[in-house]
């Protein structure tokens, strides 16, 4: 796919791009034991519709337009098991407020829910908002450096890496270039690049790193990366679903198995619920990789108990 040197990025090359109109499924498919969904998003209705608004001008129509209590419903009446929810927080200020609202939504889904904290990098007390989200039952963070304009090896992110690796809690950044927009306050070229992640990695062994999209679009350099480092994790969203300008699909056969996880990115996707689970009913994987990825690793990394 050809990329201007001034417009990177997936949804550079035509945007908004299209809904699809695939169908879909009452029920999660029966070749799956268990499912854990490790990538949703949820947010307070008000926030929610701003995202929308901007994924219907400059991403893709979002199909589903619920509040968080009726996507959660949703999924979980579909037959997934447990939820891993995530925010985030796209200035100073923010952070606490989200953060009360997905302590709320946990106790609201007790049992079934494993809510990520957010903070801005760099924001005031950033390590207080944590250590109160964690007290509070959060069990991580989720950062977006799209979305947050952050540089992944700055000393605010330090800071980050170093409560979360001290505290045993995982961290889960959207540190991928893609799905990149000329509409972000930043460029994704320029803030994220597999190098960076690997000298976080490197610098922090004790830091659970997950990094969404299977590290979307430098596929091959993640492959490399998870292969060679215990502390890193990729998730699926909207990586296998034939829908972003790909290439080609990744083929999770030739991957590490035991540290992918299967992830939504649900609702803010332009096609049905389940066309990623599909995908991955029909990859040929084994039963037993099959298990890894749908449930298994992420019950590890984010210390789930079904």
């Amino acid at each position: 796919m050809k990329q201007s040197t001034t417009r990177k990025g997936y949804l550079a090359v035509k945007a908004p791009l299209p809904a699809l109109d695939d169908s879909e499924g009452e029920r999660v498919p029966d070749i799956f034991t268990r499912i854990i969904d490790a990538h949703v998003h949820i947010f307070p209705e008000i926030f929610f519709r701003a995202v929308w608004r901007w994924f219907d001008r400059y991403g893709w129509p979002i199909r589903y337009q619920l509040t968080t209590t009726q996507l959660l419903n949703f999924l979980f009446s579909r037959g997934v098991d447990h939820i891993v929810a995530f925010q985030y927080a796209h200035k100073p200020g923010m952070a606490q407020f989200l953060n009360d609202y997905m302590v709320k939504k946990r106790e609201q889904f007790k049992g079934r829910l494993t809510g990520m904290a957010t903070l801005f990098p760099g924001e005031d007390g950033a390590a207080a908002i944590l250590e109160q989200a964690f007290q509070n039952g959060l069990k991580g963070v989720k950062l977006h450096a799209h979305v947050q304009c952050f540089e992944l090896l700055s000393q605010e992110m330090e800071e980050i890496y170093t409560i979360c690796a001290e505290s045993g809690h995982p961290l889960v950044i959207h540190a991928g270039r893609e799905p990149g927009s000329p509409a972000y306050g930043c460029d994704p070229y320029e803030l994220c690049a597999a190098y960076k992640v690997e000298e976080v990695v490197r610098s922090y062994p004790d830091l659970k790193l997950c990094v969404p999209h299977l590290g979307m679009d430098e596929f091959d350099e993640y492959r490399s990366l998870v292969e060679r480092y215990d502390n890193l994790w990729l998730d699926t969203a909207m990586a296998l679903t034939d829908y972003l300008p790909l290439e080609s699909i990744p083929d999770l056969n030739l991957m590490r198995s035991e540290r992918i996880m299967y992830g939504s990115d649900f609702p803010n996707i332009p096609f049905a619920w389940d066309r990623e689970l599909k995908s991955l009913a029909a990859s040929g994987l084994s039963d037993e990789k099959l298990k890894k990825i749908t449930w298994e690793n992420a019950a590890h990394f984010f210390s789930i108990t079904l």
